[in-house]
């Protein structure tokens, strides 16, 4: 594609830089964007009942005539979970490799969104159009199959962006990641280097993926007495293709438990990304007939999520699987930052249950190193480097390796989600913020739980609640009955009744000096109720709880 010096390109992250997870990128020119991922990322500890957080894609619907569709790297969820939830809000096309969309399908059908929306499987090597850019698919290896780096061709220039990799020269399954064409791509001049920065703090390589199956062997022998059950994402086909290698080499049947795996690891070896002997695999229901040193259960809940299956075992609640003394339990993943602590709380209540749990060794990261990164940069020698994926302290990291490899200081810049980035050959800048931000979902409500709800929870969480009922005459304001008050989260009443009488009485005499005025509304006796209740409470407990009077007229 040729180049043309007047145009700028311009890249704007609507996500996933200052986080792990969330990852949506738009790129623009003229009259054409294509958007990169469109994940989601996992509520923080303070996000009270929030189950899951999407990108706030208001720039998309505002230039909706302008977007030419979704372009996804890979099927993680934080490169594809926010999918169903957007499409639902602006309608486009998919493209994507073959892996990747079998998972984004499975989604679509949850969502009723398969039959409404397009979809094209895209190779790697193979190029699609859209608008004025092309995108080429480039493989690369991950911690999920089907990866991709895409360079995408403007009038502007070349930006490579690597998605999330690793470099495997040894992976499980398939070729490794395409060395020769990322250097091909290099030599024709790259204008920016967009690259994955989750690692960039590590020094040396990442090791491959077939080091963690060598360590599942020595553990099946060293372990042939006993039940073995696996905890790992769903999403490493992978790590499961090797556990499952290891089990029928030691001659032991694999139960898959957890509903994301059972979904990824049936579209996987749909798919013929997954190699399962014959007769290897048997149902949860089977379990009975084989005794515990034949058995392999391969699990969700390596990151200690509370509904996942591993934790449900963990906590005697699961319907089919009882941790017995003696089960050799390997936790095959890293805590995702934030999950220490739950991890923890699962790896101790296993313990505690007399199995023998293996967290060490078990798991090798399927993001880039410094030395990897080193290569991408000197194969693809971009004029801008453009640290993504990762937070603030990793993108540091990966702008430092830029750095030392010769790319000028001015040149590598370190964007925030909503920054709008204009480059071009001569120059490249932050000309503009555009309106980004995180919806919650909670439940089936999208977007309906904002800053102020989660106030109030987190309020409620902290201090909770004393309801406060009356009942006046309507008309007079005479007061018939109460006020009672009914307490939650604040004090246990039964121990506290001096405190509620004695609150009792403050909010009466408070009431009557505001029921005295004849003319006084009921917002005006609400204000007054609350206001002597703050003042009292806080005297007494120095708590701050939520107090909501409620009034109710009765015609005499």
């Amino acid at each position: 594609m040729k180049k043309t010096s007047n145009g700028k390109l311009r890249i704007i992250p609507l996500g996933g830089l200052e986080q792990i997870g969330m990852n949506i990128t738009a790129f623009e020119f003229e009259d054409s964007i294509i958007v990169v991922d469109c994940g989601l990322a996992f509520p923080e500890d303070d996000m009270l009942g929030i189950d899951l957080v999407i990108p706030d894609v208001t720039y998309l619907k505002d230039n909706i005539d302008k977007v030419k569709g979704f372009v996804i790297t890979h099927g993680h969820e934080d490169h594809i979970g926010a999918l169903p939830y957007v499409l639902k809000e602006i309608n486009l096309p998919i493209y994507t490799t073959k892996l990747t969309m079998g998972i984004i399908e499975n989604k679509l059908k949850e969502h009723n969104l398969l039959r409404g929306t397009k979809r094209k499987v895209v190779r790697h090597g193979q190029s699609i159009n859209l608008g004025k850019f092309r995108i080429e698919f480039i493989k690369t290896n991950h911690s999920i199959q089907d990866a991709s780096a895409l360079a995408i061709y403007s009038p502007a220039g070349i930006v490579v962006h690597t998605g999330d990799f690793k470099v495997d020269y040894t992976p499980v399954f398939g070729d490794v990641i395409d060395l020769q064409r990322i250097a091909e791509i290099g030599k024709k001049g790259v204008l920016a280097l967009m690259s994955d920065s989750t690692n960039a703090e590590r020094k040396g390589f990442t090791q491959s993926e077939r080091t963690v199956g060598i360590t599942f062997d020595h553990i099946f022998a060293e372990h042939q007495n006993t039940r073995i059950i696996i905890a790992t994402f769903a999403s490493n086909v992978d790590r499961v293709q090797q556990a499952i290698n290891s089990a029928y080499k030691y001659g032991r049947k694999v139960i898959v438990e957890g509903r994301s795996m059972v979904n990824i690891i049936s579209t996987a070896s749909e798919l013929g990304y997954l190699n399962i002997p014959d007769n290897t695999l048997i149902e949860i229901d089977q379990m009975k007939k084989y005794p515990p040193e034949k058995m392999v259960l391969i699990t969700t809940g390596s990151q200690g999520e509370s509904m996942a299956a591993l934790s449900r075992m963990a906590a005697d609640v699961h319907r089919k699987v009882t941790i017995q003394p003696n089960d050799t339990i390997i936790f095959s993943s890293n805590p995702i930052p934030g999950n220490e602590k739950s991890v923890s709380r699962v790896i101790n209540e296993l313990s505690a249950k007399g199995a023998n749990v293996i967290f060490q060794d078990a798991h090798v990261s399927g993001h880039a190193c410094q030395e990897e990164l080193k290569l991408i940069y000197s194969l693809v020698k971009p004029k801008y480097a453009i640290p993504v994926h990762g937070e603030y302290r990793h993108l540091k990291a990966n702008a430092a390796i830029a750095s030392s490899l010769g790319i000028p200081k001015e040149n590598i810049f370190i964007i925030q989600s909503g920054d709008v980035m204009e480059l071009c050959e001569d120059e490249a800048k932050i000309v503009d913020k555009v309106h980004t931000g995180a919806i919650l979902v909670d439940g089936l409500g999208v977007g309906d739980v904002g800053n102020i709800v989660l106030r109030d929870r987190q309020h409620l969480a902290e201090d909770g609640i004393l309801i406060v009922v009356l009942t006046l005459e309507k008309g007079t304001n005479r007061l018939l009955a109460g006020p009672d008050i009914v307490s939650r989260g604040f004090v246990y009443v039964r121990e506290s009744e001096g405190l509620m009488e004695e609150a009792r009485q403050v909010v009466t005499e408070g009431l009557e000096r505001c029921l005295s005025n004849k003319h006084a509304d009921w917002n005006k006796i609400k204000l007054a109720i609350r206001d002597t209740m703050n003042d009292y409470i806080w005297k007494k407990t120095k708590r701050r709880p939520m107090i909501i009077p409620i009034i109710m007229d009765v015609d005499v």
